[in-house]
């Protein structure tokens, strides 16, 4: 039989990741920027500023937290208290409304760790206490506290990533719910990839495209072409950490159980 040869785009992907990482509120008076940076143990790379914004009408006073965060290949977050691994000035604050402050974080931990480390940095609204008698006392009682997350990823000096596919399969799958979303939403026919690094430095995959070629279920030639942009919808960093695995789920149907091929693209 002649091979015809196909190839498609994957242009709507409803999976979200929520760990990644980043937990943001689509009416949140509070925002961050960047929600993503990455830094290095030593020189000036060990610097980095994140961005606080009130975008409320009231006066919003916030704090800092950080949390060092270990992923297993299946996306499972562990959370670890760490603020003594960082100096961040000013801790705590209270914008206006429409006001502004840079956070400048300092890495102060080990100058050479044996690997990438990845952290939260979490800016949390505070509550504010009103007088009593005061014609919000009541409103106060449910405030709503906005908690913002940037991820901070600090990398020995000179490290790098070393990621190859060690799993592309077809499989039907259950997708997370959304957030707010009560059922479980219906399985799911894509495609499982588990990605392994095997260098001291952590790697966001989504960074790149992916080319995911193989044979549908007649035996003809696929390819699906995944842009970068699609892959954050898809997968959100697409982090992989330093000597260790992830596991994804792409919304990809077609495929057939001959093997499939994953390569990245700049």
């Amino acid at each position: 039989m002649r091979l015809i040869q196909r190839s498609a785009r994957l242009f709507a992907i409803c999976l979200s990741f929520l760990s990644a990482a980043l937990i943001v509120s689509p009416a949140a008076a509070m925002r961050v920027s960047p929600m993503v940076v990455e830094m290095e143990s030593q020189g000036s790379d060990a610097v980095a500023r994140i961005e606080v914004q009130n975008t409320g009408p009231d006066t919003l006073p916030f704090e800092t937290r950080i949390f060092r965060m270990e992923i297993d290949e299946d996306g499972k977050m562990t959370e670890t208290p760490a603020d003594d691994q960082f100096l961040v000035f000013p801790p705590q604050g209270a914008l206006p409304p429409g006001g502004k402050q840079v956070l400048r974080l300092q890495w102060v931990g080990d100058p050479t760790p044996a690997t990438s480390e990845a952290y939260y940095i979490s800016v949390e609204q505070l509550p504010v206490t009103l007088a009593p008698g005061s014609d919000d006392a009541v409103a106060a009682k449910v405030q709503v506290l906005y908690n913002m997350r940037a991820l901070a990823v600090v990398a020995p000096p000179g490290a790098k990533p070393e990621v190859s596919a060690t799993s592309v399969r077809p499989i039907v799958y259950q997708p997370r719910p959304a957030e707010g979303q009560s059922e479980a939403p219906a399985p799911v026919e894509g495609v499982e990839v588990i990605l392994t690094n095997q260098g001291r430095r952590h790697a966001m995959m989504s960074n790149f495209g992916w080319k995911i070629e193989g044979k549908d279920k007649s035996g003809q030639w696929l390819r699906v072409d995944v842009s970068p942009e699609e892959l954050t919808t898809a997968v959100g960093t697409g982090y992989v950490p330093a000597l260790g695995s992830r596991k994804f789920y792409l919304p990809i149907s077609g495929f057939g159980p001959e093997p499939i091929k994953l390569t990245f693209q700049q």
